[in-house]
């Protein structure tokens, strides 16, 4: 073989480990994005499955405030029928206020309050004849010096006709339901250890130094009967 052959061989060979190195070249260029592809994919399925993993953790926590609720609505069916059932009871002893239930004791409905700022005078008369009543029968007979603080003038003092009225029904509702229970018991003593006395010194402090209080104070009183003298038919003391 000849010079000019063997330079011939060489510089083909030289072209092919060119073409070859630029091959090489523009495959690692194409695998180098390739991998810039799937590293960039990799990273965004990376954040899907953070994020999927924080909805099921979300999830997962109302499913558990969901069993609590049902955990919670176990047997409301159940008090639900016992409040009906307490409900329906409450209405048949309203039904008669004076009525008698069937058990000995007295239903009670209560009264519609009294609008005393628009009553006629007739409508008037007849809500004031209803707390008369309660005060001659209840009131006086029943709760002593408390009751003998009531002014003699009340009938005249609106405070003293709303203090009664609600006084009165409150009343009418804790001693005059067919049965007592503790609740019962508890509310009686409130009644009469708290709102009662203060009841009683608010309706005698509206009527200090009212004129209808210093008239009937005014008024002269009767002289009380002498001792029994021969023949006149009066007895002696009070």
């Amino acid at each position: 073989m000849t010079a000019g052959a063997e330079g011939d061989g060489l510089a083909a060979a030289l072209i092919q480990i060119s073409a070859h190195a630029e091959r090489i070249s523009g495959l690692d260029a194409r695998e180098a994005g390739h991998y810039e592809q799937i590293a960039a994919r990799l990273r965004e399925l990376a954040a899907e499955a953070a994020s999927a993993s924080t909805r099921i953790d979300g999830i997962g926590g109302t499913l558990d405030r969901q069993a609590a609720i049902i955990d919670a609505l176990d047997g409301l069916d159940g008090q639900v029928a016992a409040l009906a059932r307490q409900l329906a009871e409450l209405a048949d002893e309203d039904e008669d206020r004076d009525g008698d239930d069937g058990r000995g004791g007295v239903r009670y409905r209560s009264a519609a309050a009294p609008r005393w700022w628009k009553l006629t005078p007739a409508e008037r008369e007849a809500a004031v004849d209803r707390l008369r009543a309660w005060v001659e029968q209840v009131y006086r007979p029943g709760y002593g010096k408390l009751a003998a603080a009531l002014p003699p003038c009340w009938e005249r003092h609106p405070l003293c006709l709303y203090v009664l009225d609600w006084l009165s029904e409150l009343w009418s509702v804790l001693y005059l339901a067919p049965r007592r229970e503790g609740g019962t018991l508890a509310a009686q003593g409130e009644w009469q250890t708290r709102l009662l006395p203060a009841a009683a010194e608010q309706m005698a402090h509206e009527a200090v130094g009212c004129q209808h209080a210093a008239a009937t104070w005014q008024q002269p009183r009767r002289p009380a009967p002498g001792p029994a003298g021969p023949g006149n038919g009066t007895r002696s003391g009070p």
